[in-house]
C-alpha cells in the first residue's frame, strides 16, 4: 500500500459522515477510537485519486493527416434502404503506396462499438446519446495500413445486447433476403451490408455469437476468432473474457485475408498477449489461395456434436440440412461421426453467469484486473444510471444491470463458479477434438424470425430470441474459432411472409481448436468450393 501523507488538505470533503456512508455500503463499522484515523486515511485516498483524475488521459495516437476523415454524414433514407448504415464517411490512407496492400481495393463497414476518432458511436441506443471517440480502434489502423477503405459505421443493435434485429434506436435492420424479418444481430448491419454487396468487407463484434448470427441470417461468413486473437483495443465491450472481433465477408478466402490483416498481439489489449505478432501469424489468406487440391479433405475427421441437434428449439428442417451438409464433407474425403459433449447444452447458462455479472460490474465499476486502454468517456455514459437512460434503454440491457445487482446479493459466488465451469467447459471440447479436427453444429436453431410488433412488451421482444445463442455462445467463454458458413435456405414457417415460399438462410458452424483458423477455413473453403448453398 503506498501512502503519501497521513494529513489530509485544509477543505478536504471526506467528512465523518463520508466514511460513514462508506461502512453502510460494506455492512460494517469502525471502532470509534478508530474512526477518526480511518476518516484521514480515506481522505488522503481521495486526494491523490483527485490528482491522478486530473493527469491528462493516455491514448493510442491517430494519425489524422494519413487518414483524413471525409464527408461524414448520416445517410438518407433512400441511401439506407435495409437500415443497415450508422454512419457513412470516407476513410483510407492517402499515401500511394497502398495501392498494394492486402486490403486494396475492398471496401468496408465496421460495427458501431468499434471507436473511430472524431466519428460519433451510437452503440444503436439512446441509453447514452453524444459519445464521440477519441481514438481509432488497433483493427481500424490495421485495416488502413493494409489498403483497406472504410465506408461508414454499419448499425449494431441497442448496446450490443440484441440477437435479432429489432432494438437498434436508428430502427430495425431488414433481412437481406426477406423483409420483415431478422438479420440477426447484434452486428445487424455489418451482415446486411455485406449480403447486399454495399461493402466487400465488415467487422463486428461478438460476445455471444453476434458476428455469427447475423452472418448466418444474411447467408454470409462470420468467423468468430480464438480469443486475443484480433485485439478488442477502443472497442465497446460487453464483458471482456467472451469479446472477440470478427470478420464477416461474402466468402471464405476473404475472410480469411481480412483476419491475415487485423490479427496478431498489438501490446496494448490484454485480451491479445498470447497472440503472436501480427508479423508471425499464419497467412491465412495467402496460404488457403494455395492449396494445391483444395476440395481435398481426405484424412480429416469431423464431429458433430449430437446435443446441438436435440434441442427442444432446433427446427427439424435446420437439422436435417445440416446432416446433409456433412454428407459433403464426406464426399470430399473426410470422416463425419457423432460426438456426444454433454456439457454442451449447459453452456449458454454457464456464458450467463458470466456475461450478466460480468457484464454489469463491467459498466458500472469499470473492467477491473485487465490491462488496456479503457475508454473512460464511454464507461461516464453507462454509470452511474440516469433514469432518462434507463426509460430508453432497451429490455436486454435493462436486464443485464437488474440480472447483476441481484447475483452480488442472491449468489455472490456465481460469477467465480461460472468463470471455473467455463474451463470446464473449454476441457471438456478439447477433449473431443484431440480425437477430432474439427467440430460442427447448426449456427441457429432456426431461420431468421419476423420482427416484434413496435409496441411489443418485454417478453415479446426476447421469446423472438429464445434459444438462439444455443450453439453460439459456448465458444465465447471457451475461446474456440468457430465459424458459420451458410449450407442452406429453408421456407418461412410464420410472420408476414408465411405461405409466401420465400426462404431464408441456413448456417452450418465449424469449431476449431486454440488458435488453429487454418484447419477451419480448410474445410469452410472446401465446401464452399462443391456447393451451391442457395440451391440446396
Amino acid at each position: 500500500m503506498s501512502v503519501f501523507s497521513v494529513t489530509p488538505k485544509d477543505g478536504n470533503p471526506v467528512s465523518a459522515a463520508v466514511l460513514d456512508d462508506c461502512c453502510k455500503t460494506l455492512g460494517v463499522t469502525v471502532k470509534e477510537d478508530e474512526h477518526e484515523d480511518y476518516r484521514k486515511l480515506l481522505a488522503v485516498f481521495h486526494e491523490s485519486a483527485e490528482e491522478l483524475m486530473a493527469l491528462p488521459d493516455y491514448e493510442p495516437p491517430v494519425d489524422l493527416e494519413r487518414f483524413p476523415r471525409r464527408n461524414l454524414h448520416f445517410p438518407d433514407k433512400k441511401d439506407n434502404e435495409y437500415g443497415a448504415w450508422a454512419w457513412k464517411f470516407d476513410l483510407k490512407d492517402i499515401r500511394p503506396s497502398m495501392t498494394k496492400g492486402l486490403l486494396a481495393g475492398k471496401r468496408l463497414a465496421l460495427k458501431d462499438n468499434i471507436a473511430v476518432k472524431d466519428v460519433p458511436m451510437l452503440v444503436g441506443t439512446d441509453f447514452f446519446k453524444g459519445f464521440v471517440p477519441t481514438t481509432d480502434a488497433t483493427v481500424v489502423t490495421r485495416i488502413l495500413e493494409a489498403g483497406g477503405h472504410i465506408l461508414g459505421k454499419a448499425v449494431c443493435e441497442n448496446m450490443c445486447h440484441s440477437g435479432t434485429s429489432h432494438s437498434a434506436a436508428t430502427g430495425v435492420v431488414e433481412n437481406p433476403h426477406v423483409k420483415g424479418y431478422s438479420s440477426g444481430g447484434s452486428s445487424s448491419g455489418s451482415g446486411v451490408l455485406v449480403s447486399l454487396g454495399e461493402v466487400d468487407m465488415a467487422i463486428g463484434a461478438d460476445q455471444g455469437g453476434s458476428v455469427r448470427i447475423p452472418s448466418c441470417n444474411c447467408g454470409i461468413v462470420g468467423l468468430k476468432p480464438t480469443f486475443g486473437l484480433i485485439p478488442y483495443t477502443a472497442c465497446g465491450s460487453n464483458e471482456p473474457t467472451n469479446d472477440h472481433l470478427g470478420p464477416m465477408t461474402k466468402s471464405v478466402l476473404d475472410n480469411a485475408y481480412l483476419l491475415q490483416a487485423i490479427a496478431g498481439n498489438d501490446n496494448i489489449d490484454d485480451r491479445s498477449f498470447a497472440a503472436p505478432h501480427p508479423q508471425n501469424i499464419p497467412r491465412y489468406g495467402d496460404n488457403l489461395a494455395r492449396r494445391p487440391n483444395p476440395t481435398n479433405l481426405k484424412g480429416m475427421r469431423f464431429g458433430i456434436i449430437s446435443e446441438s441437434l436435440t434441442s427442444a428449439v432446433v427446427d427439424p428442417r435446420v437439422k436435417a440440412t445440416i446432416l446433409a451438409a456433412a454428407e459433403t464433407f464426406k464426399k470430399l474425403g473426410a470422416e463425419v461421426i457423432e460426438v456426444s459433449i454433454p456439457i454442451h447444452k449447459k453452456g449458454t447458462a454457464i456464458w450467463t453467469g458470466v456475461s450478466k455479472v460480468g457484464g454489469y460490474l463491467a459498466k458500472s465499476s469499470g473492467p477491473f484486473g485487465r490491462r488496456g486502454y479503457q475508454m473512460i468517456d464511454l464507461q461516464q455514459r453507462m454509470w452511474p444510471l440516469r433514469q432518462e437512460g434507463w426509460d430508453n434503454a432497451y429490455v436486454s440491457t435493462k436486464n443485464i444491470y437488474l440480472n447483476g445487482v441481484y447475483a452480488l446479493t442472491a449468489f455472490p459466488e456465481l460469477l467465480s463458479k461460472a468463470t471455473n465451469l467455463s474451463r470446464q467447459l473449454r476441457d471438456s471440447y478439447d477433449a473431443v477434438l484431440s480425437d477430432v479436427d474439427l467440430l460442427l453444429t447448426p449456427t441457429l436453431p432456426y431461420v431468421a424470425t419476423s420482427h416484434s410488433a413496435p409496441d411489443a412488451t418485454p417478453l415479446d421482444q426476447i421469446a423472438k430470441q429464445v434459444g438462439l445463442t444455443s450453439s453460439t455462445a459456448q465458444f465465447n467463454q471457451t475461446g474456440h474459432p468457430a465459424l458459420t458458413l451458410p449450407c442452406g435456405m429453408l421456407e418461412v414457417l410464420e410472420g408476414p411472409e408465411k405461405g409466401s415460399g420465400k426462404k431464408l438462410p441456413v448456417g452450418l458452424q465449424i469449431i476449431g481448436k486454440w488458435w488453429d483458423e487454418e484447419t477451419v477455413y480448410k474445410a469452410a473453403y472446401a465446401w464452399e468450393l462443391s456447393s451451391d448453398w442457395k440451391n440446396l
